[in-house]
């Protein structure tokens, strides 16, 4: 029998700043509202107050727009503080035309190299955590110390998709929990044995989290997805990320 997986809002956590504890915020905001971490839990984590939390934050009053960065703004009609904060941020640019799509010096490819305007303070953006991976082992390690419970955490942010409409959440940081699930090996229902079957696990239980977290003005950046058994509880974002050599696009 298929156990049930239920999506759990971790409500109350404050605006979060430069120096919080978010293991901390978690833990008192869940108990506040009653709520137990159990062994298994997936958290799952907006980037937005991690990143505020490790000081991630820029007011456009810093930055002083490169001429590459005025050029590519010029041209789309950009923000060219938001485009230089991209640049910055990406080791190389995949498309700069119509749009920016960048790859990030953690070898992320999505638009603005994640730079964000949205849940950040006025004239203010949010960047990516500098490691998303090891922020996300940081969340985990502290709350199974604090709670004696072997928990997974995702560090989750919103993309959008090359032939589909509307952005999803994604994965960039993952800690005790497999990101990928592979099938080969296995039998479908007619006894076929699959030969290319991989999962990503991770993506799917951010994007569960995603309805509940919201993306405005909710006020929900922790969601406990609980019932979810992963086949292992080791796995990394970066083992989600699709080599370069097997990229059909670039």
């Amino acid at each position: 029998m298929v156990e049930p997986i239920r999506v759990i809002a971790i409500k109350g956590i404050p605006l979060v700043s430069e120096g919080d504890d978010i293991a901390d915020l978690i833990l008192s905001a869940a108990c506040d509202q009653g709520l137990e971490i159990e062994d298994d839990d997936i958290l799952v984590v907006a980037h937005s107050i991690v990143s505020k939390a490790e000081g991630r934050v820029v007011h456009r009053s810093e930055v002083e727009p490169s001429e590459r960065a005025r050029e590519i703004a010029l041209m789309n009609g950009f923000d060219a503080v938001h485009v230089e904060l991209a640049l910055r941020e990406s080791r190389a640019i995949v498309r700069e035309r119509g749009a920016l799509i960048t790859e990030t010096h953690n070898g992320l490819v999505c638009n603005f190299s994640g730079v964000d305007r949205s849940n950040a303070p006025p004239d203010s953006f949010v960047l990516l955590p500098l490691d998303p991976d090891a922020s996300a082992e940081r969340i985990q390690r502290a709350i199974q110390e604090r709670t004696g419970r072997h928990v997974g955490v995702i560090i989750s942010d919103t993309q959008g998709r090359p032939w589909r409409l509307g952005s999803v959440n994604v994965t960039i940081g993952a800690a005790g929990i497999g990101t990928l699930k592979y099938n080969r090996g296995r039998s479908d229902l007619y006894g076929r044995v699959l030969q290319r079957s991989t999962v990503c696990i991770a993506d799917e239980v951010a994007s569960a989290a995603e309805p509940v977290m919201g993306q405005s003005d909710e006020g929900v950046p922790v969601i406990i997805v609980r019932g979810y058994k992963c086949d292992s509880c080791k796995g990394t974002a970066r083992d989600i990320q699709r080599p370069k050599d097997k990229d059909l696009f670039r």
